[in-house]
């Protein structure tokens, strides 16, 4: 990512910017959507222990909450708004704002966000953590500030909803109980241009102003043991929970998946060819031409997480599922969070990145579709099935018509692992199939509004895209964009193409 680095004035005055959900580098010392109702629900058996609980309700268009005296846990969100701080050499400026190291409850990933999502943080954020239990502190690491490349699309109901607020990607940075943060307005010359060089300012150590509102959000994902959820159901001799033991929310959202699975499934089985192409017939017989009937393409399908693996709390998200018309290209990310978790931390990481989005950030949900870990696990995104449109918040100004699929790491230097290339291919050969997309084919999506197209322009993209095909960005990486050919050949093959 040291390239993002070295263009970082260059981008804060340009429209490029970066998909990353994080950076984490070590710093040096100075220098047209509509409701579709959900499939009737299927029988389903065994035990399983109760959800998360989300934090309070909050008023529309308030700023994010600051920290309760009394922990929600399991799955918390504390909210620190960040005070002026002394003039830091390290940084440069005046007028930096932060916090100084504090202990704090116990949190695994955070990020900054600020009110107004259509005001830019044109500067550097920088965040430094222990490890809980520790005296051990973590070097300075930036957060990226051009996240506004993700979300819903404008004018969409979803980003007029009055609850969005604008933020930087999330850090996971593992179980930890003591932060430090601040912020640096990136430096200006005369005309108040960023990115200025040093030689360039009329006064030295002069800051672009920071946006209003800046709170640093903490994120605990909450520890609920879904080991011993699926220990459980194994021994029961079934991969389900007893319809029974699902509140109203979890009830909606796994029944959305009832046509593949059993109501409370914490994952939906892999089926072989004969049995995908047979099950295409039964989901979709009413939409396919003759020649899709006689001869269908598409991908046997592979195992998805549902969000009741992952263990996903639906009292936080909006009750309703959105739909779009149809699936016809996918958008490939990269979450920027960093490659060292292990492929057991991944459903922590994925609650953690869904409670920012939806408490922090006021999404509806968290905003892809699916997610897949390093070791190649595909996971249920946002909520509404997963054979179904659903309306993500991934790509702004190509969010309709399409799906996101973010693989877990940075993939900027680092290749992507073997299995997560598989993953993607496997997923899109079947997702893609269902609607009749050719993964090494064109198609055509019209544009929301972005920094690339504008509104109502038709844009012929790839069907497997990256998402710098639809926004000036970094995401989803070099190593990984370069790597979407791959996905594309194996995909087509797997559809029989």
């Amino acid at each position: 990512m040291s390239k993002i680095r070295g263009m970082h004035g260059l981008l804060a005055t340009s429209l490029g910017v970066t998909c990353a959900a994080a950076l984490t580098l070590p710093l040096a010392p100075p220098a047209g959507a509509a409701p579709e109702p959900p499939a009737p629900m299927a029988e389903a058996a065994a035990a399983v222990a109760g959800a998360a609980r989300p934090d309070p309700p909050q008023v529309p268009g308030a700023p994010p909450r600051a920290a309760s005296a009394t922990p929600d846990l399991p799955g918390s969100t504390q909210s620190l708004p960040l005070a002026p701080l002394a003039r830091d050499r390290a940084l440069g400026g005046a007028g930096d704002q932060g916090l100084p190291r504090r202990d704090v409850r116990h949190f695994s990933l955070l990020g900054v966000v600020w009110n107004d999502p259509d005001t830019p943080l044109h500067g550097r954020v920088q965040v430094r953590t222990r490890a809980a239990g520790t005296h051990a502190w973590s070097g300075w690491q930036d957060l990226e500030t051009h996240n506004d490349d993700h979300g819903a699309d404008p004018g969409t109901a979803e980003r007029t909803s009055g609850h969005v607020r604008a933020g930087t990607a999330p850090l996971w940075v593992g179980d930890s109980d003591g932060v430090e943060v601040r912020v640096h307005g990136e430096d200006t010359d005369r005309h108040g241009r960023t990115g200025a060089t040093r030689a360039a300012l009329t006064t030295p150590g002069a800051a672009a102003a920071l946006p209003k509102g800046l709170r640093l959000e903490l994120i605990d994902p909450g520890t609920e043991d879904t080991r011993a959820v699926h220990l459980s159901a194994e021994a029961a001799g079934t991969r389900q929970i007893r319809p029974a033991a699902l509140d109203a929310e979890a009830r909606a959202a796994s029944a959305a998946n009832a046509d593949l699975a059993p109501v409370g499934a914490l994952e939906i089985p892999a089926l072989d060819r004969a049995q995908t192409r047979s099950e295409l017939l039964s989901l979709r017989s009413g939409r396919l031409t003759a020649a899709q009937k006689a001869k269908p393409y598409i991908g046997p399908r592979p195992g998805i997480v549902t969000r009741r693996g992952w263990g996903a709390d639906e009292k936080l998200r909006e009750k309703s599922f959105v739909y779009t018309s149809k699936v016809k290209a996918a958008f490939v990310h990269h979450t920027a969070s960093g490659n060292t978790y292990k492929c057991s931390q991944a459903p922590s990481l994925i609650r953690g990145i869904y409670r920012y989005h939806v408490r922090s950030m006021g999404w509806r949900d968290i905003g892809y579709n699916f997610l897949v870990d390093k070791c190649g696990t595909i996971y249920e995104g946002r909520a509404g099935g997963v054979a179904k449109a659903v309306l993500g918040a991934h790509t702004l100004g190509f969010n309709t018509n399409s799906m996101g699929i973010a693989v877990i790491g940075t993939f900027g230097s680092t290749k992507p692992p073997a299995a997560a290339v598989t993953a993607v291919a496997r997923l899109t050969a079947w997702k893609l199939g269902l609607y009749g997309g050719n993964p090494k084919g064109k198609t055509y999506l019209k544009s929301g509004g972005g920094n690339l197209y504008r509104k109502g322009k038709n844009v012929r993209l790839n069907v497997i895209s990256g998402h710098r095909d639809g926004f000036a960005t970094e995401c989803p990486g070099r190593q990984l964009y370069g790597k979407l050919g791959t996905a594309r050949s194996s995909a087509a093959r797997l559809q029989g193409r």
